[in-house]
């Protein structure tokens, strides 16, 4: 696996790399709670799951790195980059 951005961050980016890898390595379909819908790892990927394990391990990664980007001043980079796509992030989303 590669290493993060941050160096700070490696242990989190390799324990949610870990599980994500598991996850998306186990099944090509899987149950979502209540086990009535079943969904392809497309749509899952797409958003239209209810849930994901790797959540909280994903959000504490996101948390380290936005710390590292803000330090760097690449934070305000992204938030203009995605302001001056937004239209088209739009239009891809909906595919």
């Amino acid at each position: 696996m590669s290493a993060s951005l941050a160096p700070q961050c490696n242990e989190v980016k390799e324990r949610y790399d870990t599980c994500f890898l598991k996850w998306y390595s186990e099944s090509d379909i899987f149950a979502s709670p209540p086990a009535v819908t079943r969904l392809t790892r497309s749509e899952y990927l797409r958003g239209n799951g209810t849930t994901d394990e790797c959540a909280p391990l994903f959000k504490e990664y996101q948390q380290c790195l936005n710390v590292a980007l803000k330090e760097r001043g690449i934070d305000k980079m992204l938030e203009e980059a995605r302001e001056d796509h937004k239209e088209n992030d739009a239009t891809n989303l909906r595919r």
